[in-house]
């Protein structure tokens, strides 16, 4: 959905790093302990050496270099000389020490840092978007804007009124039965006149992402709208794949270690703002322009980019402008690893908006409406024959109706509209993620109460999880 409207140098250490430190030591009571750390699919693996007589060692681990604050994973027995940790978050840079006792003494050695590296199975993006359905939006959190200075860690991310996004709310989604997530992200806002985003935005994004990952949930991060600089005009054209390019290459290194549970959708809604007719030639062009952009921009950072599932996205997102300028798929130096994605909000006076009176929907209630089932049916089936049977998956990345109590006290008109987008959607091959603007009052899309993860309206969560089986 369109917008409503020192730190540094550790950052780029991450992103340039590579996967094992030399040794690092330290020294006391006549003993000498040196720990090198090194990132794999299955964990970070501690070797240590050992001079001297120790009667002690205990394994600390934290995520930045400072020790204060680290904490204890492991106390092995005192000739141990080695400790995997597979508790470590892939792609997540970690620091480590050992803590060794010699002569009734506590000492450490030196910090030692890895990343893990996520695992890349061998699936198609088919079969990826089968472990996808239904899927759930963290809408207007980290795509919100405001007034950001570089380098700070005051983010505009609350500022449309939702809480920060916290580990409740993915484990909340994730147990009522949602497969997958998509967070929409703000970059511009977040980066200098030279397109360099801050590493604290980057570091938040990350901890987010590392939420969805610790639930459990395929994930999905975008450029969102992000201030409309992504016009698709041929003045524009230049400018815009410059930037693209620089941002997607700074967050494709940022999370190159990840598993392939997380996936990149390269933009959202473009479009030549308050121009809702048909894309021309020149639009169509330039917009599939950007699609190739971001995908080679990812692929060049390599690591498990090299085989990350991309997501690239229709003009507008709109199913009618999928089937015919986009037809042809972006080029991709790996076979069957793209997805396409467009969004559903028809009837737009029913969805989103609220100051209609028209809130009855389908062919039984409200027989003389527009797209009524039939027409969804209709719509999802394009996407089927244009992309899902020659193999391309396709997400459905945003769809939601709007709660009108005023006219429809119980939400049956709501729920029935969220309950077949959903299943249509999921019987024609298409992965559902229900747009949750956040809020759960009246007019609003809500689902979930963000702070604690808890449901807000629990028979239209039912009934979007049982209509995706």
């Amino acid at each position: 959905m369109k917008s409503l409207l020192s730190k540094a140098m550790l950052s780029m250490m991450v992103c340039a790093a590579p996967f094992a430190q030399a040794q690092s030591c330290g020294s006391g009571g006549g003993a000498t302990v040196c720990l090198s750390a090194t990132g794999n699919g299955n964990g970070v693996q501690l070797n240590w050496t050992v001079s001297g007589a120790v009667s002690g060692i205990q394994v600390y681990r934290d995520t930045d270099p400072d020790p204060s604050g680290r904490t204890r994973i492991a106390q092995p027995g005192k000739s141990a000389t080695s400790y995997t940790d597979t508790t470590a978050a892939p792609g997540e840079a970690y620091w480590y020490w050992i803590k060794f006792t010699a002569g009734g003494t506590g000492y450490n050695a030196g910090a030692a840092r890895a990343v893990r590296v996520g695992v890349m199975r061998n699936l198609t993006s088919m079969q990826m978007s089968a472990q996808m359905s239904p899927g759930w939006n963290l809408g207007n959190t980290l795509e919100a804007m405001g007034t950001y200075v570089w380098g700070s860690t005051n983010f505009a991310e609350t500022n449309w009124g939702n809480p920060a996004a916290n580990q409740a709310i993915f484990d909340g989604i994730k147990a009522a039965g949602f497969k997958s997530v998509r967070i929409p992200v703000s970059w511009k806002e977040y980066a200098d006149a030279n397109d360099n985003i801050s590493p604290q935005w980057m570091d938040r994004v990350t901890a987010v992402v590392n939420y969805a990952h610790n639930a459990g949930l395929v994930t999905m991060i975008n450029i969102h709208w992000d201030g409309g600089w992504m016009q698709p005009t041929y003045a524009q054209q230049g400018t815009a794949n410059a930037r693209l390019t620089k941002f997607w290459t700074q967050i494709a290194n940022n999370f190159k270690n990840h598993d392939d549970t997380l996936l990149f959708a390269g933009t959202n809604e473009v479009m030549v703002d308050g121009n809702y007719n048909p894309p021309t030639t020149e639009y169509c062009s330039v917009q599939n322009g950007f699609n190739q952009t971001f995908i080679n921009a990812v692929r060049a950072t390599g690591g498990n980019n090299a085989s990350r599932h991309l997501v690239v996205q229709a003009y507008n997102t709109n199913i009618n402008n999928a089937v015919t300028c986009n037809a042809t798929m972006p080029s991709d130096w790996i076979a069957n690893h793209l997805m396409m994605e467009v969004h559903f909000y028809d009837p737009y006076s029913f969805a989103l908006d609220t100051s209609s009176t028209e809130w009855k929907w389908g062919q039984a209630a409200n027989p003389s409406g527009w797209a009524n089932e039939s027409y969804v049916d209709g719509q999802f089936q394009k996407m089927k024959s244009g992309f899902v049977d020659k193999g391309v998956p396709v997400i459905l990345g945003e769809y939601a109706a709007s709660v009108r109590t005023e006219y429809d006290a119980a939400g049956t008109y709501r729920k029935y509209w969220d309950q077949y987008i959903t299943h249509s959607a999921f019987t024609h091959g298409v992965v559902p993620m229900y747009w949750d603007n956040g809020y759960t009052s009246n007019h609003q899309s809500g689902l979930f109460n963000r702070s604690n993860g808890t449901q807000g309206y629990a028979d239209v969560i039912g009934a979007i999880v049982n209509a995706a089986k």
